[in-house]
């Protein structure tokens, strides 16, 4: 058995073993698993590593929210698919994470009775998406894709190669933060051949970029993959601008360009993570102009009941009178600008 695998059957799954007082109806309601691996960052109670792994009384105290905040379920036409955006799909092949997030918003159905896609399920699904001549764009997530066996990813990847219509495929992965071990050579040289290939993945806080996570990544963009990131705004874990900073910048010394960047969704048990869109906007007001700009991530707001992504963004102007325009600027000096 691989070093991931043994880190993955390890994983903790029982909140007595946690020494976190009673959990225990918080995972019954929504469950643990962290590998040890993840938990090995955890410096003190409650910091941000442990704010992201360790269930909390605020899941089950606050029932604000929605167990589909995006409206998901209405925009599945057949089991493992969503399909809200006219171009793309997302094909959910897994409910299995390395690590549970306890903000997930899938979290009606992560960690649940284990559910995968099966043979069946993934003939219909091709099937749906050769029928669908306008998707262009497929995005293999889950839960966490890369929680299957190699053999299983490349049976994906190669029937979604062959629709001609489908022109990018993404894999939406945690493990290279969660669980790096997952990512091997022998995965990177399979990965490799099914070009153009896109790997979207999810760093909170600039301490899980470890040397692991690192190397993970390396292999990645070694093997000519091209990595993204998407990071959620959660209160007491990133929520300030200098972690931001920190986050964004370490990201992209190892080749893994901050992507997005959500506001919280509005899901049933994760109140306690949320920040609000106006402090959203001060965060990122002090991040914009004070590095570089390939290490802001663009803001976004998924609507809740399935309106869809929305970018957001600080306003700068002051006034405006016919061309002239009066801006604001990143050290909050006032520019005139004048329009064509």
């Amino acid at each position: 058995m691989s070093d991931w695998k043994k880190l993955f059957k390890n994983a903790i799954i029982d909140p007595k073993k946690i020494g976190n007082g009673d959990i225990d109806e918080v995972a019954h309601r929504f469950p643990l698993l962290v590998n040890r691996y993840y938990l090995s960052l955890i410096k003190k109670k409650n910091d941000p590593i442990w704010k992201q792994c360790i269930p909390d009384s605020e899941e089950i105290i606050n029932r604000d929210g929605n167990l589909d905040p995006l409206n998901e379920e209405k925009h599945t036409p057949i089991f493992g698919v969503v399909h809200r955006y006219p171009d793309r799909v997302l094909l959910l092949v897994s409910n299995k994470c390395a690590m549970y997030c306890r903000f997930c918003t899938r979290k009606r159905k992560v960690g649940k009775k284990y559910a995968t896609l099966s043979d069946k399920d993934f003939n219909r699904a091709i099937k749906y998406i050769k029928a669908k001549k306008k998707v262009r764009d497929v995005i293999i997530s889950g839960g966490d894709p890369l929680l299957l066996d190699d053999s299983k990813i490349e049976r994906y990847l190669k029937e979604l190669k062959k629709i001609k219509h489908v022109e990018i495929v993404r894999i939406d992965s945690r493990t290279p933060c969660t669980l790096p071990q997952r990512i091997t050579p022998k995965l990177c040289k399979m990965l490799k051949k099914y070009q153009p290939l896109y790997f979207l993945t999810h760093f909170n806080h600039p301490r899980e970029i470890t040397k692991e996570a690192t190397k993970a990544c390396k292999l990645l963009t070694d093997h000519g993959i091209l990595m993204g990131n998407q990071s959620v705004l959660l209160k007491g874990v990133n929520d300030n601008p200098k972690t931001l900073i920190e986050l964004n910048e370490k990201l992209l010394k190892i080749l893994v360009r901050p992507y997005y960047i959500y506001i919280p969704d509005a899901v049933e048990g994760s109140h306690h993570f949320r920040v609000s869109i106006d402090q959203a906007l001060k965060i990122m007001r002090k991040v914009i102009g004070h590095t570089s700009g390939l290490a802001v991530p663009k803001l976004i707001l998924d609507i809740e009941n399935g309106g869809g992504k929305i970018p957001l963004s600080p306003d700068y102007l002051v006034k405006k009178k016919g061309k002239k325009y009066i801006y604001r600027n990143f050290e909050e000096k006032k520019f005139t600008h004048m329009d064509v």
